[in-house]
């Protein structure tokens, strides 16, 4: 036996087991994973501009909620990205759940739902609070992605869930090889230690826009845990076959692993609340 901490306390052992966000409160809702559709959008924050944004949100939340009602979307998350200094990357991610890709790609009408949102405001109120979205963070990077592969559990996400949030990049020549890796050899993997209580759920997500030649990412993975506790915990877990680790290794080979943010769950907003 040997053992093992899921994120990166030892290295190979997070290469080879935890390699994706699994959105497991919404799964019960969509369990067909090519069902889930979500946009990512990566935010930068100055550190001057952090209790102003967290408004932000707060305001945004209720539109959120808003869109919800109106079956627009089927949820919102806000998270907190680490390492998050100014100079390494983004400081927040935004999710924004749909069920039709066409809703989705679509888009909204913004300000009619604000104004369901907030019937006390007048819209010099309304477009004063865009403003100052405006002026609160830059939105850096927006993906629109879908779920393709995922764990299965009751893992259900709270205030305070954390998750490794890995961003891939795999070419074209790469693209079938890569997903099948994930699928035969490494969502199995996941699946027992989802299983055995060692973390709460895996997902492996394609990005449908933008792609080309020089995007950055093509495919992201995320890692959810119920808290830093889990995630640090102490597990034992079975050794490795050798040919175990010659698959892992073929499966390494189709991808470059560009970044690895840690995120923790700060606020949502699903169906059911």
């Amino acid at each position: 036996m040997r053992k093992l901490c899921l994120v990166f306390k030892y290295s190979v052992m997070v290469l080879l087991i935890g390699t994706s966000i699994g959105l497991s409160s919404v799964q019960a809702q969509s369990p067909n994973s090519e069902s889930l559709y979500l946009v990512f959008e990566f935010m930068q924050v100055d550190n001057e501009q952090e209790t102003a944004y967290r408004e932000t949100e707060l305001f945004w939340k209720e539109i959120h909620k808003q869109r919800i009602a109106d079956g627009e979307i089927i949820g919102w998350d806000l998270w907190s990205l680490q390492p998050g200094g100014e100079d390494q990357g983004y400081q927040y991610l935004t999710v924004t759940l749909f069920d039709d890709p066409i809703k989705m790609m679509g888009g909204s009408d913004m300000m009619a739902t604000a104004r369901k949102a907030y019937p006390d405001m007048t819209e010099e109120q309304l477009y004063a609070k865009f403003e100052e979205t405006v002026d609160s963070r830059d939105l850096a990077v927006r993906l629109y992605l879908n779920e393709i592969a995922t764990t299965e559990s009751d893992f259900e996400m709270d205030i305070g869930t954390v998750a490794s949030i890995e961003l891939m990049k795999v070419t074209n020549e790469y693209t079938n090889d890569y997903e099948q890796a994930e699928r035969d050899i490494f969502l199995p993997w996941h699946q027992e230690t989802v299983s055995a209580g060692m973390k709460g759920s895996w997902g492996l997500l394609r990005v449908l826009s933008p792609i080309g030649s020089d995007v950055t990412n093509s495919h992201i993975t995320v890692n959810m845990f119920t808290g830093w506790d889990q995630m640090f915990s102490d597990n034992s877990y079975e050794e490795f076959s050798f040919a175990d680790q010659m698959m892992a290794q073929s499966g390494f080979q189709t991808r470059d692993m560009k970044w690895v943010y840690l995120a923790t769950l700060r606020d949502l907003a699903r169906t059911n609340q």
